[in-house]
């Protein structure tokens, strides 16, 4: 797995398909998608130099509002993929725009839009920390 932040503001994460990972059909489960996104969302947000169970115990917690996925070509075990994120921001919603694109013939498999919003303290909010963190890719 590797990752990378491309200039104008997309991240990218390399990653393959587990045998697990996939049905009887030997395609990628749908849910595993969700995985996929969430993993990259993630690893994105460390190399901000931030982490999602360090702000939960400060009281921000970044939580999915929406999600929007469409299934293009499916990916079977041992695909080496690259899992593309780039950002927008409208209001308090952090939507993240999600690619799954297959390395070996650069196939767009999976397109994904997550809707985000920030939770200070139990109430609807925005973090100056995240905009601050977020500024080079908005």
């Amino acid at each position: 797995m590797t990752d990378n932040t491309n200039k104008g503001g997309v991240y990218e994460l390399e990653m393959e398909v587990r045998d697990y990972e996939c049905d009887i059909q030997g395609i990628v489960n749908n849910a595993n998608y969700q995985h996929y996104m969430e993993h990259t969302r993630h690893k994105f947000i460390q190399t901000l130099g931030l982490s999602f169970a360090d702000l939960h115990n400060r009281g921000i917690d970044v939580v999915v509002a929406r999600m929007n996925m469409q299934f293009k070509t499916p990916l079977r075990s041992e695909d080496v993929f690259i899992s593309r994120l780039r950002m927008t921001k409208e209001g308090l919603r952090y939507i993240f725009h999600q690619d799954i694109i297959r390395k070996a013939d650069n196939k767009l498999c999976f397109r994904g839009q997550v809707e985000a919003v920030c939770v200070i303290d139990g109430r609807l909010g925005d973090s100056d920390e995240l905009i601050q963190a977020f500024e080079n890719y908005l």
